[in-house]
């Protein structure tokens, strides 16, 4: 049974239709990768699956008792705010000290307790975000560009440890990125988005080494270059609304499905 499930839906948001028709779904224990240029509906498709946002039309269903974990794209804090991570970990609910230091060594920050959190790094404060995640213990690890800000070593370290976490303690991650070594690199299957799913399939690791050294870090544009939706045929129900054009986004270095 699939964790999670999303058929048909729609999303407007003010007058602009941001999802159409889209199917989505997530496997236990597998990692999926939604990429798609700005603006394609990526954040607005996770925050529905969270049930921030609420379909016009269509469905998520969800498997009874799932639990989520969420890590937003950023969180503004007052700077000026007295707070060491610890106490962080412990709203707006009491969290025993064990279990915000638990989730704190999964997340791969277990020396930052006691740190300010005005003093950490982009890196630091998104591994604390990760571990408040954590502390939900997740079936289900939804990550919205959470390393968006980060270097590219920062970004690569971060997501070895998502790939770590789902190891560990077995959770299905889903995780919108443009980032294109997290799509070759951790993902069990990429959802391409652009207001529909255009296609979907399992990435293959890119063979050579300076192909990839150029490609690396760079941003929707390059990631986007990865896929060549080569369908010979029109599209289905869940990949309509492109008038039956075939999709060719340049050098491809990976092979997606038609979904």
């Amino acid at each position: 049974m699939n964790l999670i499930e999303a058929q048909r839906l729609e999303v407007t948001l003010g007058s602009h239709k941001v999802l159409s028709h889209v199917d989505f779904h997530v496997a236990p224990g597998e990692i999926v990768t939604i990429v798609g240029p700005n603006g394609s509906g990526k954040s607005t498709l996770l925050r529905t699956l969270l049930g921030a946002l609420r379909p016009d039309a269509g469905k998520v269903t969800r498997k009874p008792g799932l639990r989520l974990g969420y890590v937003p794209q950023k969180l503004m804090m007052d700077p000026t705010l007295p707070m060491n991570v610890m106490r962080f970990l412990s709203l707006p609910k009491r969290v025993p000290a064990a279990e915000r230091q638990a989730a704190l060594d999964e997340a791969g920050a277990g020396t930052l307790g006691e740190r300010p959190m005005s003093g950490l790094s982009g890196g630091q404060f998104q591994r604390v975000l990760l571990a408040r995640a954590l502390l939900e213990k997740p079936d289900l690890l939804l990550l919205d560009e959470p390393t968006q800000g980060l270097d590219q070593p920062g970004s690569a370290a971060f997501y070895r440890q998502v790939e770590h976490i789902r190891e560990h303690l077995g959770c299905a991650v889903v995780m919108v990125s443009h980032e294109l070594h997290v799509v070759m690199s951790a993902s069990d299957r990429v959802v391409c988005l652009n207001g529909h799913v255009c296609c979907q399939g399992h990435p293959e690791v890119v063979a050579q080494a300076a192909e990839y050294r150029a490609l690396f870090g760079t941003g929707t544009a390059g990631a986007l270059a990865l896929y060549r939706h080569e369908h010979s045929h029109r599209h289905d129900a869940a990949c309509d609304h492109d008038h039956g054009h075939a999709h060719d986004h340049g050098h491809a270095h990976t092979r997606s499905e038609a979904s």
